[in-house]
């Protein structure tokens, strides 16, 4: 892919996160995620009713007379864009691959993100660790981030969510907000998404393609596996294949369900080419209703 093209790539998802971002998300994003928690403002004399709780007694001691520490929230969030760039997200049976639908979801949740004046961050993985951008403010960083999630070449073909997150658990030192964005293809990443749902507030965001669950109404096809290159003849005319592959589907999805579900870990499910921007903004307005709570 030449540059220009790229380019034309980064000019299209910026305009299309950006507008989407101002419109719809910024204000349920800010009332969706809350900040670290509360940080040393100032102090101020006691009134009646204050908290004694906060009573700073080394100022009081100085003065001869009661003070309080106030607060304000520690509004400023880290968000890391986690990105499986797996061979499986090359799959594309419309206009657009998995990997493009994730690097235009991605844009709009780091857009928004830097509209709050938050930081962003981004790790790239496979079955290892492909590349790290340590989370960063401001609008040149955010165009970096969009142009390796668009050019980024990776060296593995293979999936593990599993060390995708042992690697941000080690890295990430303060509580942060994690989208993993994948088409979960892949097992073993129990135990890391357990520790990862404790450390930091993880959402899980999966995009499938369509034709991965929808058969094709008839015919003999070759099926390769885009991972390990293994191939293998499929039989859509055969009962027995139009009943195994949706089966197949159904119960691993209900055990991914299942694993979200323990762990507290929210998910945005994204179709195809679905207008993913619904799901979105449903996701941030539900987070906002759960945390009136």
């Amino acid at each position: 892919m030449i540059a220009e093209e790229i380019l034309k790539k980064v000019r299209r998802i910026e305009i299309i996160s950006r507008k989407s971002s101002k419109e719809l998300f910024a204000g349920a994003y800010h009332s969706t995620f809350k900040g670290r928690g509360m940080e040393f403002s100032e102090v101020r004399e006691y009134t009646p009713g204050d908290d004694i709780r906060f009573i700073d007694w080394n100022v009081t001691s100085r003065m001869g007379k009661l003070f309080v520490k106030q607060f304000v929230e520690e509004r400023e969030l880290t968000v890391i864009l986690a990105i499986d760039l797996s061979a499986s997200l090359g799959f594309l049976s419309q206009t657009r691959s998995k990997k493009e639908i994730i690097a235009e979801i991605s844009a709009i949740i780091a857009f928004t993100a830097v509209l709050n004046n938050d930081k962003v961050g981004l790790l790239i993985f496979t079955d290892k660790i492909e590349r790290f951008i340590p989370p960063k403010k401001g609008k040149t960083h955010l165009l970096r981030i969009i142009r390796e999630i668009l050019t980024f070449q990776p060296e593995g073909k293979g999936t593990s969510i599993h060390n995708g997150l042992v690697y941000l658990n080690k890295v990430l030192k303060k509580k942060s907000i994690l989208f993993l964005l994948s088409d979960f293809i892949d097992a073993g990443f129990t135990q890391s998404m357990k520790i990862a749902s404790r450390k930091h507030d993880l959402i899980a965001v999966k995009v499938t393609d369509m034709r991965e669950k929808n058969l094709p109404d008839q015919g003999m096809f070759v099926l390769k596996d885009s991972e390990t290159g293994e191939e293998f003849l499929a039989d859509f005319a055969s009962p027995q294949t139009r009943e195994l592959f949706p089966t197949d589907y159904i119960n691993r999805e209900k055990e991914l369900l299942e694993i979200f579900k323990k762990y507290r870990v929210d998910i945005i499910p994204i179709e195809g080419e679905m207008d993913y921007e619904k799901p979105l903004f449903e996701f941030f307005l539900e987070r906002r209703r759960k945390f009136a709570r």
